[in-house]
């Protein structure tokens, strides 16, 4: 099993392999980041291939300094943001429709057994509706979001990665965050007013 300095010397070589073993390494993390950033399955299997190739064509440009898979990441945030400033106008004056990772667990309380049918379906219709939230969020929130959710990257990786201040990064996290949480709780509670009525109305029929 070779490390990834080893495979990225062979793909600079022009192995081909070496540069398809990286992709089975990273291709699940890279859609994931895709899907993430644009909502849909189509758009993710498209832009994350994209990136891969990217990535092949400018393999000798990747000198080590971060890791390769910090590297790649980068490309395919960037082919995301490129692709969703192609398709918006983005206007980051306002998020007055305003996700919640971080600090807000956005979970369900599962026992520490296996979750049931029931548990399981719960948790995937939660993590639909958190995506589906995520996709109406301006595409610079949405990016930030992802960048520090999904990848992991600090204010400060992201500030520099995106070429804005840090603060900026901090406001938009924010913001963002409270305005799924916001939401979620508002869909919350019209699911429990509609249970509700749907009761009562049994109740009196």
């Amino acid at each position: 099993m070779y490390k990834d300095e080893e495979l990225v010397a062979m793909s600079k070589a022009g192995d081909l392999k070496a540069f398809e073993e990286l992709v089975c390494c990273y291709e699940r993390k890279i859609y994931t980041i895709a899907y993430r950033m644009m909502g849909n399955y189509e758009d993710a299997n498209d832009l994350a291939q994209e990136a891969f190739l990217r990535a092949f064509q400018s393999i000798n440009t990747f000198r080590g300094e971060s890791s390769f898979s910090t590297w790649l990441c980068r490309i395919v945030t960037n082919v995301c943001r490129d692709e969703l400033r192609k398709r918006y106008r983005i206007s980051i004056e306002s998020l007055d429709k305003e996700v919640s990772f971080g600090d807000w667990e956005i979970k369900k309380q599962i026992p520490a057994s296996d979750p049931g049918p029931a548990e399981i379906y719960e948790q995937r219709e939660l993590q639909l509706e958190l995506q589906e939230l995520i996709a109406t969020l301006a595409p610079e929130f949405r990016l930030t979001l992802v960048l520090r959710e999904i990848q992991g990257l600090t204010y400060e990786e992201i500030a520099e990665q995106l070429e804005c201040s840090l603060g900026t990064v901090k406001s938009r996290i924010s913001r963002a965050r409270n305005y799924l949480k916001e939401k979620l709780l508002s869909r919350q509670e019209q699911n429990y007013r509609r249970e509700q009525n749907s009761q009562s109305g049994r109740l009196y029929v």
